[in-house]
């Protein structure tokens, strides 16, 4: 379930306020727990067994964000209605009557570690990542104001003036006796109709990625793809209050959810299919009580893994709700990777191991089940394939790598992007000392060579990056992609991992067989906005 709660029944706890060395607890877990949990407040220090889930709300004396530390595969298509979730630039700061809020945008790691402050990047990962929630409660005015500048019901005037299609860029919602009903209509999106439903019908309002929108949502979520690896999705939910946009239902993403303006009231439920490959409805009538029950309010974070069951409403009486989330690992799961791995595995065993180039049994495909020889076969082929695997340091992945490459967000930029394609600085010669740029938005892998015939599949070394790509199709699932890279023999694969591991190398340090070679190789990478001469 989404919680693991004490042996002891000594009260697993909803909520956990900082307050120096002490919280203060509120609400129970679950009703089975000691009944002196269930009314007012009881004090227990910090040093105590751990939670199942805290919420750490962030004191408003406090009056600053968190210090400075040192997200789906593509996006669902359009109309399911589902909840997700470079160079240096200048920090942002949103000025609020505490002062500045800064959020720390020098590094990937530095982002995550200030995205989920006050909780350290240490913790998150060992107690709550694909385990249970974390919900951060801060009552931080700064915090609020940079949330709120992100994305507001206000900025859909603008938006809709941009072309703006049902469906594709925008969903119309509401949750009936536990059903999503569309109200899209035909076309573009204008905004005097959008409103309409919004204030007359107590329709939810979706916006789909708007990161290819606003640019502080693309500057968060290209920090975060390259924190996590995996492509990071978003959505915006505007919700009326005493309104309700989508039933309660599990996703097949790791999700983030920030609450930008208002309020709004969720439950979540222990997940029926923990790590839930697929997105699923779950009729209310089965789930019974919440794990969790709590209210978001402006500035505050909430992370659950996929498969968590989960609904949300405007109160009512209150002013509307907007959130916005942020979604990734969608397809992310060693299961993936394995499938991506062994297609790999097999085509070099088949190279070498007669074996594995030996025919299967006759009219083995006509049998409903495989014999138990043909059984013992497969099992026999697929340890030696795992004796292979932990024999070699050959690159695994390749497909997982270019999509992941080719979909992702470029680095964020002001401006045109010149500088992402068109290569400056020195050229790099042979005595040059070099190193490469924007490394977190390039992979480098193995594969059969993609131009040439099926007779030869020569292998060769790819290199895929970002910084061409579009902001304007990210995520959008079935719009057309454009893979960016260079190609190379299998011979510079070492020179290129020597390039790649390294802070700074000389051009003709470079493990090639001649200076042409390695000078080559040096501009060709320069020439791709690849490396730069330090």
């Amino acid at each position: 379930g989404i919680i693991t709660l004490p042996n002891n029944n000594e009260g697993s706890t909803a909520q956990c306020c900082v307050r120096g060395q002490r919280a203060v607890l509120r609400g129970t877990w679950d009703r089975s727990l000691n009944p002196r949990w269930r009314n007012g407040l009881a004090e227990q220090d910090l040093r105590a067994p751990t939670h199942a889930l805290c919420s750490f709300r962030r004191l408003a004396s406090a009056q600053r964000c968190p210090e400075d530390g040192a997200m789906p595969k593509k996006a669902k298509p359009a109309g399911t209605g589902q909840e997700e979730g470079p160079a240096p630039c200048k920090q942002p700061k949103a000025e609020a009557a505490g002062g500045p809020c800064t959020v720390n945008f020098d590094s990937p790691s530095g982002f995550f570690e200030s995205f989920i402050s006050p909780i350290k990047t240490e913790t998150f990962f060992k107690e709550f990542w694909e385990q249970k929630p974390l919900l951060i409660q801060r009552e931080d005015p700064a915090l609020a104001t940079y949330y709120q500048s992100l994305f507001r019901l206000s900025d859909l005037k603008g938006l809709c003036g941009r072309g703006l299609s049902y469906g594709r860029d925008v969903n119309v919602c509401r949750c009936v006796h536990g059903k999503k009903k569309v109200l899209n209509k035909d076309g573009k999106v204008h905004f005097l109709q959008l409103r309409k439903d919004f204030d007359q019908k107590r329709a939810t309002i979706q916006f789909h990625q708007p990161q290819r929108f606003k640019d502080e949502l693309w500057r968060i979520q290209e920090k975060l793809e390259c924190y996590f690896g995996s492509l990071v999705g978003s959505n915006v939910y505007i919700t009326p209050a005493g309104a309700q946009g989508l039933p309660p239902h599990y996703d097949d993403v790791e999700v983030f959810v920030l609450q930008l303006e208002g309020q709004k009231h969720w439950r979540l439920y222990p997940p029926t299919v923990p790590l839930a490959r697929e997105y699923s409805v779950e009729a209310e009538d089965r789930l019974g009580r919440p794990a969790l029950e709590f209210t978001l309010k402006a500035g505050d974070l909430l992370y659950f893994p996929r498969g968590t069951i989960h609904q949300a409403d405007t109160p009512p009486g209150l002013a509307h709700s907007t959130h916005l989330t942020i979604s990734t690992y969608q397809s992310s799961s060693w299961g993936d990777f394995l499938l991506d791995a062994v297609s790999g595995l097999v085509f070099d065993a088949a190279e070498e191991d007669v074996g594995f180039r030996a025919g299967i049994p006759r009219r083995l495909l006509l049998q409903v089940e495989a014999t138990a020889d043909a059984r013992r076969r497969l099992s026999g082929f697929l340890r030696t394939l795992a004796d292979r695997l932990e024999g070699t340091h050959k690159l695994l992945s390749s497909d997982m790598k270019k999509d992941f490459a080719t979909n992702r967000l470029p680095p964020f930029h002001v401006g045109d992007g010149a500088a992402l394609s068109t290569p400056g600085g020195q050229l790099p010669r042979l005595d040059s000392i070099v190193r490469l740029q924007h490394k977190d938005h390039m992979v480098l892998t193995v594969m059969p060579d993609q131009g040439g015939s099926d007779e030869t599949q020569e292998k060769m070394v790819y290199i895929y990056h970002s910084l061409q790509n579009r902001r304007e199709t990210h995520m959008m699932g079935n719009e057309e992609t454009e893979a960016h890279g260079l190609r190379f023999p299998l011979s510079h694969v070492d020179a290129l991992k020597q390039i790649w591991n390294s802070s700074a190398i000389s051009v003709k340090d470079l493990k090639l067989a001649t200076d042409e070679e390695k000078e080559s190789l040096a501009l060709s990478l320069w020439t791709e906005c690849l490396l730069q001469v330090v």
